[in-house]
C-alpha cells in the first residue's frame, strides 16, 4: 500500500527511473533514496561538481519514512538539555543552530529549485493538553534564552486555543522557526533535482550484497556498482541489514490519518495556517492542516518490531486508525462528519539518544552511514547530508569532528527483552497519561516505568 503522501507526490511524478543493470562504476554509490540518501548526493555535488554519483534505493524514492511522515519540519531546541548532556555545551549550541538553520536552507532550496512541495514556514506550537504538562517546556526555554539561541514565546492560554483551532490545548508555547511540508512532493522534487545536476538513480534495486573491498561493490539483483566511496542511507532497513546495528535503533510505528477536504470547517476552526501542533505527551499527538485543506493527526510509539524486521503491518492501513479518529474529533468535534480519507504507518528508526548517529562501517574508511532520527527527520536529514557530504569528500570541519560522527551511543537490550520492554514500558506511558488526561494521579509503577522511555520523545522535560 503506498502511503498517501507519496500517491499524491506521484499522480504528477515523472516516469520510474530504471532499475540498475549490469555492471557499472561511479565515483560515490549511495544505498538509499530518502531524504538523507538525497540531500547527501546532492551536497556533494553541489561543491564537487565533477563526481559521478549513483544511488540506488530498492523501491520508489521516497517509499519509506521520507514519504510517510507528517510532514512537520521541526528543529532540535527543544531537546536542548539531551544534546548538552550527550555532547558537551559547546556543541550542543551549535547543534541548535545548525538545526536552526536547516529549515531555511530546505526553503531557499524548494523555492530556488521550483519543487512545489506546499513548504509553509508558519512555525510550530508545543501544547499541554493536561495540567500535568503545562510548564514543561519552560526550563529548556529559559536555558535557550541564556544562550541566546531561543526562539520561543509563552502564548497566553486563548491564543493557544484561538491558534491551534482546539480548546483542549491548555497552554503552549510558539516558535517561528518551523515548517511543515507534503513530504512525498518534498522527496521527489529532490530526486528531479537529482537527476538533473546529473545524479544517476536507479530506483525497484535494493541492495543484496556490499562487497567491502577498496573500491567497494554494491550488488543488486539485476547489477553492480563499485565505487571508491559508499554511503548507506537506509534508515530503519539498517538493523535488519547490518547485523551490528540490530541493537542500536528500536523500530515503532508512527500513525497517521488524514481527512477529506473541509476548507471552511478548518477556517471556522482557527486553522488558517500551516503551523504544526504537538502536544507534550511521551509519544506525542502532533496535526496540522494540508494545503488543500484536510487536517493530518498523528501519534508515534504504537507498533514495536520484533528483532529489527520490518513487519507487513508498517506498509498497511494504521491498525490504530480508530484511536486516531477518535482523538481527531476530541481536537475538533466539528470534524465528527468529516470522513478520513486514508490511514498509514511506517517504520521509524529510534535510536538510544533520540538523535542519528553516523560513522564508518566497522571502522572502513571508504563506507559511511547515518540513520536513528527518532521520528523527527524532515529538517535533520539535511544536516545528515551535511556530515556525510563532508566525510566522503574527505573534509575536516565541525561536522566530521561532530559526536554525531561517532557512531551509536549506547544500545538496546537484547531481543526477547527488548521487544517486551517496549510493550511493557509502552503501556505503563498510555495508563500515565490516560490518568493525567483525566486530571487524576498515575499509578507510581506507571511513574517509575514511564522513566525508562529514552530520550526519543519531543522534547526536554529538563
Amino acid at each position: 500500500m503506498r502511503p498517501f503522501w507519496i500517491e499524491q507526490a506521484l499522480f504528477n511524478d515523472g516516469a520510474l527511473a530504471p532499475a540498475l543493470q549490469g555492471a557499472q562504476q561511479a565515483d560515490v554509490c549511495i544505498v538509499g533514496g530518502g531524504f538523507t540518501g538525497l540531500w547527501t548526493a546532492i551536497q556533494c555535488k553541489q561543491q564537487q561538481p565533477q563526481l559521478d554519483i549513483a544511488i540506488v534505493e530498492s523501491d520508489l524514492c521516497g517509499a519509506g519514512a521520507s514519504g510517510r511522515n507528517g510532514g512537520c519540519l521541526l528543529t532540535w531546541s527543544a531537546k536542548f538539555f539531551t544534546l548538552r548532556r550527550l555532547f558537551g555545551e559547546a556543541e550542543a549550541v551549535r547543534l541548535v543552530r545548525a538545526a536552526d538553520d536547516a529549515v531555511g536552507h530546505i526553503e531557499r532550496f524548494v523555492r530556488e529549485h521550483g519543487i512545489e512541495a506546499e513548504f509553509r514556514r508558519d512555525g510550530t506550537l508545543y501544547t499541554a493538553t493536561s495540567r500535568a504538562q503545562i510548564g514543561t517546556l519552560a526550563p529548556v526555554i529559559a536555558a535557550l534564552a541564556e544562550r541566546g539561541i531561543n526562539s520561543y514565546q509563552e502564548l497566553p492560554p486563548e491564543e493557544v486555543a484561538r491558534r491551534s483551532g482546539s480548546a483542549r490545548n491548555l497552554a503552549g508555547v510558539f516558535s517561528p522557526i518551523a515548517a511543515t511540508v507534503h513530504p512525498g512532493k518534498l522527496v521527489r522534487g529532490l530526486r528531479r533535482v537529482a537527476l538533473q545536476m546529473g545524479i544517476r538513480i536507479h530506483e525497484r534495486s535494493p541492495m543484496v550484497a556490499l562487497e567491502r573491498g577498496q573500491p567497494a561493490v554494491v550488488r543488486t539483483p539485476c547489477g553492480s556498482i563499485t565505487a571508491p566511496k559508499v554511503v548507506l542511507a537506509m534508515n530503519a532497513w539498517m538493523a535488519s541489514s547490518f547485523a551490528q546495528f540490530e541493537r542500536s535503533i528500536a523500530i515503532v510505528s508512527s500513525d497517521m490519518i488524514i481527512t477529506e477536504r473541509c476548507p471552511e470547517l478548518l477556517r471556522a476552526a482557527g486553522l488558517a495556517d500551516g503551523v504544526s501542533v504537538l502536544d507534550s505527551r511521551t509519544f506525542v499527538y502532533y496535526y496540522r492542516t494540508s494545503a488543500d485543506g484536510r487536517l493530518m493527526l498523528g501519534k508515534g510509539g504504537n507498533t514495536f518490531a520484533r528483532g529489527g524486521r520490518i513487519a507487513p503491518v508498517f506498509d498497511e492501513r494504521s491498525p490504530y486508525e480508530a484511536e486516531l479518529t477518535q482523538a481527531l474529533h476530541g481536537f475538533f468535534p466539528s470534524l465528527k462528519g468529516v470522513p478520513v480519507t486514508a490511514s498509514w504507518n511506517g517504520p521509524s528508526d529510534r535510536s538510544v539518544t533520540g538523535f542519528p548517529f553516523f560513522g564508518r562501517l566497522d571502522g572502513a574508511p571508504h563506507i559511511y552511514y547515518g540513520f536513528g532520527y527518532s521520528g523527527n527527520g524532515v529538517g535533520p536529514t539535511y544536516m545528515g547530508g551535511q556530515l556525510l557530504s563532508s566525510l566522503v569528500l574527505g573534509q575536516d570541519n565541525a561536522w566530521t569532528r561532530s559526536p554525531l560522527a561517532r557512531g551509536p551511543l549506547g544500545s538496546f537490550p537484547p531481543e526477547p527483552l527488548r521487544y517486551a520492554g517496549s510493550i511493557v514500558v509502552r503501556n505503563a506511558i498510555r495508563r500515565k497519561e490516560r490518568a493525567e488526561d483525566e486530571d487524576r494521579t498515575p499509578w507510581w509503577l506507571d511513574r517509575q516505568l514511564s522513566k525508562l522511555a529514552n530520550a526519543a520523545g519531543k522534547a526536554d522535560k529538563a
